[in-house]
């Protein structure tokens, strides 16, 4: 088996995605912390975008947690963590998109609106987003269990889980609550935190409101923050 090192944060849900798909593989890995307000000189040289995750395994060094975690599937399909049905890993594919250029978008920018205005916006299309998954997207291919597959678990539901561990944050500085009516959603998340992956890789909810405070008061100086305040 190659060598694995991740260069990763603890503060960051992207690379908490490849901690947790590690986790579910029972692969060995060497973890690089990398500190995102003082990265050393020459992580651009390891990252060059300079953001966090970046996987090194064997010769190949791969970013982006998305393609990273399908690589790790691919190179290490035992657990496997996409089905074998085209069809259904075209339908999770399409909802990993969703998350990534819509409801981490929504997250993002919720925290960082600063006016009463614009919390509210980004409030009511973080509510639509999750009635969207609740509606649309669990019942889609969920027949039966707690997962996005039912009793299957996947590359998607490591996709979301990381900004719902980070929700303290959202609820602490942006009142931004699940609603009631996602319960499915809801029976979702409970069902994720009991995993050892998850239990293995997660911080408390005091932690996430330390940490996002600089989001909140729009002072944030991360790559994501200054990313989401362009657009």
């Amino acid at each position: 088996m190659p060598d694995i090192h991740l260069y990763s944060s603890a503060v960051c849900p992207f690379a908490q995605r490849a901690r947790i798909l590690l986790h579910e593989k029972g692969l060995d890995y060497q973890t690089h912390e990398i500190d995102l307000k003082n990265k050393p000189d020459d992580f651009l040289q390891i990252s060059p975008q300079g953001k966090v995750p970046v996987l090194i395994c064997g010769d190949d060094r791969i970013w982006e947690s998305t393609i990273i975690n399908e690589y790790l599937e691919e190179v290490f399909p035992t657990p496997a963590l996409m089905p074998s049905e085209p069809g259904l890993r075209a339908l999770i594919r399409i909802w990993i998109d969703f998350a990534n250029s819509r409801f981490t978008s929504a997250f993002y920018k919720l925290l960082l609106a600063q006016t009463p205005q614009d919390q509210a916006d980004w409030r009511e299309e973080m509510t639509h987003h999750l009635r969207f998954i609740e509606q649309r997207g669990l019942p889609e291919l969920s027949e039966a269990g707690p997962y996005w597959l039912g009793d299957r678990f996947t590359l998607l539901d490591i996709t979301y889980y990381p900004w719902f561990e980070r929700w303290s944050a959202l609820a602490h500085f942006r009142d931004m609550q699940i609603p009631e009516d996602c319960q499915r959603l809801t029976r979702w998340w409970e069902a994720m935190r009991e995993r050892p992956a998850i239990q293995a890789t997660s911080q408390a909810p005091e932690y996430h409101i330390e940490q996002y405070a600089r989001y909140a008061d729009n002072t944030a100086t991360t790559a994501s923050a200054q990313e989401m305040k362009r657009y």
